[in-house]
């Protein structure tokens, strides 16, 4: 025997005993002292949102200067060294490849559907000029999107609507980064096939980007296409090389800036531009750009794109913070996150910038270098800033070819995302649906129009994951307090003898009269006891019996695992009466029918008919649900009527369960509103009309709170229905069936004969 089963067997064998009363929520509530809560005035709240305090003060500064907090705390010794390298390293991967391609797409898109190439200029004098002020229009139309982008995200953090991350899922904002890559790829194609192509915006636009490309293809540059291969080959096996040997080397070999030096080099040695017609960056200006005034007049044009920019932003800023997060184990403020975007767009929008955003590629570059602090960040930018002022002219010469094969490359981690589909289809389909669905709608509607359609599709998911919940009829492991779904396990005594004879090496003839009455532990005990000592080092019987899941005779216990509310309380009605096989409709008919049939029989139709009546008056008469008031005090009407048909008509009824009690199981349940609170009072009335009492078991304090504020126990009666746990009412029903079978047992009170009558004399 392996030490796991030791372990089990060992577990199996221990016992816990717990010896407390019933607790119902009458009797747990006069047992509990609940505290007083007492709520602010709305005076007080608004004098404590406005006191200054210094703990206020120190963490508003860290709020919008974080620098102030991690910076005196800075470990020189342990940090510098990871930092320099992890922002060198940052800084030449950000030199060819620019911003982050998603949010550059996004803004590109609205400024050539705002400015398109085919766009009159006017006081355009020749190509040159007019592809100038065409340009210098788009720059306009970029810095609105990214100002007013910048606006919304700064409103956002300062309002504290950091929260919203969490409606995008992992699966939505995976699904939507592989989609953009998909543009990104699309887009990048005309540069490596060196081809002359329009470009699109909007609407299946990565379809008409890729029908252009393949209809130009037998006009690609040949020398380009070359050239990016080359690069594409290059880096594919360098990164490899990387990865292999990620350990012994102190930082990764910058692979892009050799393409870019390399690709530089050659373009203009063999004047590759002159010779082959090759696509160049170009010229490239040196210094930054004076302030300007973004054009505010065009904000009605381009607010739609804003919210996306700035939603799309900063959802891939917080998912990325958050995995690296996860990672190194520190929190991660979405508000913060959000005050930095919006500062930063927002301020550098006057300067001419584009939006910014969190790049996948270079975050986790600048992590796997070493890089600790956002110190590594600010050495990289200076990287930039330096080429930006100065060294700029050298990369002129720069095929596009080469910049295209780094991009691509850089976007295989976001391909290989494509391996959560036979992951999300193992363990869960919805997650796939919002996989799907959002790649889809984000690659043929546009980022834009496919993230609002994505975030859409995740909260139906919400609404159907509530709407359509999973309903269970639960059993009890015997002689416990634990309940579990009967439909999951088997209860087949003779399946699970014949797995534990496997263990005995016995007879299965052995143990089987133990198990032609189940229920008898006693013998089932004793018969395993015999058997055990014939070998040694077996199990004891709780890891067999503990195999058992019954339904209690008489009880049937029904749990939901979502909230009961306006979308899924008729839903839940249906199903309680379709999973226990209790319909209080089917039941009253049977009745009804039993009485004719009994009426048939004794050919008297006038006692079908009083008992037609008197059954239909005990369920649908207007007496039996409303209270009446007698000497100032408010008489309800009982909640369960018990029938008591004559013994001659049990005969007349089907057969079935004798069910007297039925539980639901709420420990799931984290809220209920009016409507359903409506539900449950008429299902607890309908199946009391039958003579059923309805338990309600394990609600949480809210689900109480939600039922008290709906007047769910106007009548007080209804209180002792609430049970602490489903053993609570196990045991509360099998109580009350106990004491009315014995009041029913105990003779009836003889009547006292009166005080002046005289005892008859027996004749002899």
């Amino acid at each position: 025997m392996d030490h796991a089963e030791e372990n089990e067997i060992l577990a199996a064998s221990q016992r816990y005993y717990v010896e407390r009363p019933i607790f119902s929520h009458p009797v747990l509530q006069e047992r509990l002292h609940k505290k007083d809560k007492i709520s602010d005035s709305i005076g007080d709240k608004l004098k404590q949102a406005f006191t200054c305090t210094p703990k206020k003060i120190r963490n508003i500064i860290y709020m919008f200067l974080p620098i102030t907090k991690w910076l005196p705390a800075y470990k020189f010794k342990e940090y510098v060294l990871g930092d320099l390298v992890s922002g060198i390293s940052t800084g030449v991967l950000q030199l060819p490849q620019g911003p982050f391609a998603v949010i550059s797409l996004m803004i590109g898109g609205v400024a050539v559907r705002l400015v398109p190439d085919d766009i009159v200029i006017p006081g355009g004098v020749n190509a040159t000029n007019g592809t100038e002020a065409r340009d210098a229009l788009r720059v306009k139309v970029a810095m609105s999107v990214t100002l007013l982008s910048g606006i919304i995200q700064f409103c956002l953090g300062v309002c504290r609507f950091g929260f919203v991350a969490i409606y995008l899922t992992e699966p939505l904002v995976r699904g939507f980064t592989t989609a953009a890559a998909v543009h990104v790829f699309t887009s990048m194609l005309k540069y490596l096939f060196g081809v002359k192509t329009k470009r699109y915006s909007g609407i299946f636009s990565v379809v008409y980007s890729t029908v252009a490309v393949l209809q130009n293809v037998k006009n690609l540059n040949v020398c380009s296409l070359g050239v990016g291969l080359m690069v594409f080959g290059l880096l594919l096996g360098g990164k490899e090389f990387n990865e292999r040997f990620k350990e012994k080397l102190p930082a990764p070999i910058p692979l892009e800036f050799f393409a870019v030096v390399m690709g530089t080099g050659i373009s203009a040695g063999f004047n590759l531009k002159e010779s082959y017609d090759m696509d160049v960056v170009g010229t490239l200006p040196l210094g930054l750009l004076p302030p300007a005034n973004p054009d505010t007049s065009l904000f009605h044009l381009v607010y739609v794109d804003a919210i996306a920019i700035a939603i799309v932003g900063f959802s891939v800023t917080i998912s990325m913070a958050k995995t690296l997060a996860n990672k190194h184990g520190y929190q991660v403020d979405g508000n913060q996150e959000l005050i930095a975007l919006g500062l930063c767009n927002s301020i550098g929008s006057l300067f001419q910038t584009f939006s910014i955003s969190c790049s996948l590629s270079r975050s986790l570059v600048q992590e796997g270098t070493g890089g600790k602090t956002q110190l590594a960040g600010c050495l990289a930018s200076l990287m930039i800033l330096l080429v930006i002022l100065a060294t700029g002219f050298l990369f002129e010469s720069l095929p596009q070819a080469v910049l295209s094969a780094i991009v691509i490359v850089n976007l295989k981690g976001m391909f290989m995302q494509f391996s959560d589909l036979p992951f999300f289809w193992r363990t869960s389909k919805i997650e796939l649906t919002i996989w799907l669905t959002t790649f889809v709608s984000s690659l043929f509607l546009g980022l834009d129009y496919g993230l609002i359609t994505a975030v859409i599709i995740a909260l139906l998911t919400v609404i159907y994951r509530t709407q359509s919940p999973s309903y269970k009829v639960l059993g009890q492991l015997p002689d416990t307090d634990v309940y579990i779904d009967i439909d999951a396990y088997e209860e087949n005594s003779l399946r699970l003898l014949a797995k534990t004879f496997t263990l005995l090496n016995l007879g299965l003839l052995q143990l089987l009269p133990a198990f032609q009455e189940p229920t008898n532990i006693t013998s089932l005990h004793s018969t395993w006891t015999a058997c055990s000592s014939q070998s040694e080092g077996q199990p004891p019987l709780p890891v067999f019996f503990s195999l058992f899941v019954k339904e209690i005779p008489g009880i049937k216990i029904f749990q939901i695992n979502a909230p009961i509310y306006y979308a899924n309380s008729d839903l839940y009605s249906s199903a309680l009466k379709r999973k226990t096989g209790v319909n209080p409709a089917v039941i009253m008919g049977a009745r009804r029918k039993a009485m004719k049939k009994y009426a048939k029989e004794v050919g008297n139709a006038n006692v079908a008919n009083a008992n037609v009546v008197k059954v239909d008056a005990e369920v649908d008469g207007e007496d039996a649900t409303k209270p009446e008031e007698e000497d100032d005090e408010v008489k309800y009407p009982p909640i369960v009527i018990k029938s008591t048909l004559p013994e001659e008509l049990q005969r007349f009824m089907p057969p079935g369960d004798n069910v007297h009690t039925i539980i639901l199981d709420f420990t799931q349940v984290n809220f209920i509103d009016s409507v359903g609170v409506k539900t449950l009072a008429g299902i607890v009335k309908e199946y009391g009309d039958v003579g059923i009492y309805v338990y309600l078991a394990g609600c949480s304090a809210q689900v109480v709170n939600d039922l008290t504020q709906n007047r769910f126990f106007e009548n007080p009666a209804l209180k002792e229905l609430l049970f602490h746990s489903i053993h609570d009412a196990v045991l509360g029903s099998r109580l009350r069936e106990a004491l009315a079978e014995q009041e029913a047992s105990a003779p009836a009170p003889q009547e006292d004969s009166e005080p002046n009558a005289t005892p008859a004399t027996p004749e002899a």
